[in-house]
């Protein structure tokens, strides 16, 4: 007999059926009846391993939407979910803008860097649902869709019946992932939380900077892209769990959780010690030298001389054969204590050469080194290149762009850009019409009430 609760469900829930479970569990499981991999071959699962399944995208700027575009890569089919007129906060985040090409003239200048660096391989949808048929709308899509992701301040959904708890009712095996900055619960889960702020308030921004300067934040927004990384492997996670279950759940991800995890052996070493940090060391390192970057003839480069035997190589490379005996340098513990003589002597060695005569000595030596470059040294980067870590998608309204690829390989499968970042409102037919039954009048009158654009 079923219980009360999944009476409710049965009867609420569109489209999902009871199912007995493994014989020995003697439990029943919720299945889809409409499950979206239900028709995508083999094959396509093969080269695009989340194929089948689709993510509903109602998430802005950055964490959120590096997780879906994670998803996407992988095969998912993203539905992003964008005001009508301004869209993701981040198509005004230029310039730089990619310039409109195609002659419409549009509210921005152009599809700015920022929106594009993180939503390919997504459909837009151009909708309002501060009215009854746009709510409408997303509770018809969630019918369909296996995944949702938000990142809107706790509680705020809930007045437009957007929340966990009224969407699961809708669709049992949902896998619903919240992305805030502080998470659902705890003192500080009603503020709004920003990459810089979390920085410095979980201890990123304390531990970087110079070691006598001011503390900095990390050059690109890691906290987001961080929480962005950790949502994603906790929708596969619960994705996974669904198989067996039948049932999605509730995901809560926060900048703050992920920044304190993200603090690795720091927190770590706190944790065990009892005493307070190291403070900020730049480019080196608090516990092993020399391992930072040094300033050369023109430019810069990082050598990690990090156990004896590479500490050895550097010192014959740099034609200083002589430290390696040296009674002040050979233990790691004693080049700690007499840090600032090596770093100094060795800087002033490194002084004498340009980065690119360096690199061609320290070549095929087995010792980590690096030149310091900047960005565009990076993307033109013979061995990024290499490694097609840059490609170049035909977007219908800016045309060609250059955009940073996925960058996990595998031996099957193939995640790549298969379509460009959407242009505002860019599938909101399309859907409708494929997705929901829309007819032309029924999305001319949506039209017309700005429900949609």
């Amino acid at each position: 007999m079923l219980s009360r609760s999944c009476k409710r469900l049965a009867v609420s829930s569109r489209g999902w059926t009871l199912a007995r479970g493994h014989p020995a569990s003697n439990r029943w499981i919720w299945r889809r009846g409409n499950a979206t991999a239900s028709s995508v071959d083999k094959k396509t699962i093969e080269k695009l391993p989340l194929a089948g399944i689709r993510v509903l995208d109602m998430t802005r700027v950055l964490a959120g939407p590096y997780c879906t575009q994670i998803l996407a890569d992988l095969g998912a089919e993203v539905i992003k979910i964008e005001h009508p007129t301004r869209g993701d906060d981040t198509r005004s985040w230029g310039p730089p803008d990619a310039p409109y090409t195609d002659g419409v003239e549009r509210q921005f200048p152009g599809e700015s860097a920022y929106y594009l660096s993180v939503n390919r391989n997504k459909k837009s949808l151009g909708l309002s649902f501060n009215n009854p048929s746009g709510i409408s709308i997303l509770h018809s899509l969630v019918q369909k869709c296996d995944v949702l992701v938000e990142n809107y301040l706790p509680g705020s959904l809930a007045k437009y019946k957007l929340d966990y708890a009224t969407v699961s009712q809708i669709n049992p095996s949902l896998v619903y992932a919240s992305v805030t900055g502080y998470g659902q619960t705890g003192p500080y889960s009603n503020r709004a939380g920003y990459d810089v702020m979390v920085e410095a308030e979980m201890g990123l921004m304390h531990i970087t900077g110079e070691r006598d300067g001011p503390p900095v934040k990390v050059g690109v927004a890691v906290t987001d892209i961080s929480t962005g990384m950790y949502t994603a492997i906790g929708v596969l996670a619960a994705l996974y769990a669904r198989k067996e279950t039948g049932l999605g759940q509730w995901i809560d991800a926060s900048l703050s959780d992920c920044q304190v995890a993200g603090l690795a052996n720091i927190a770590s070493s706190a944790l065990i010690s009892g005493k307070k940090d190291s403070g900020r060391w730049g480019t080196a390192h608090a516990s092993v030298v020399p391992y930072r970057a040094y300033k050369t003839k023109d430019t810069n480069i990082a050598v990690g001389g990090c156990n004896d035997k590479l500490y050895g190589i550097l010192c014959d490379k740099i034609g200083k054969p002589e430290w390696k005996t040296d009674s002040r340098f050979v233990t790691n513990a004693l080049r700690v204590k007499n840090r600032d003589t090596l770093d100094r002597i060795i800087e002033d060695v490194l002084k004498t050469k340009t980065t690119k005569e360096w690199l061609d000595i320290f070549e095929g030596s087995g010792m980590p080194y690096g030149a310091v470059n900047d960005i565009q040294g990076t993307i033109n980067h013979e061995h990024v290149l290499a490694r097609n870590m840059i490609e170049e998608v035909d977007h219908p309204g800016v045309g060609p762009i250059k955009l940073v690829n996925h960058p996990v390989k595998y031996s099957r499968a193939e995640p790549k850009i298969r379509t460009p970042p959407p242009m505002l409102g860019e599938h909101t037919n399309e859907v409708l019409k494929e997705l929901l039954d829309f007819t032309e009048d029924d999305i001319q009158d949506l039209k017309v009430k700005k429900t949609i654009a």
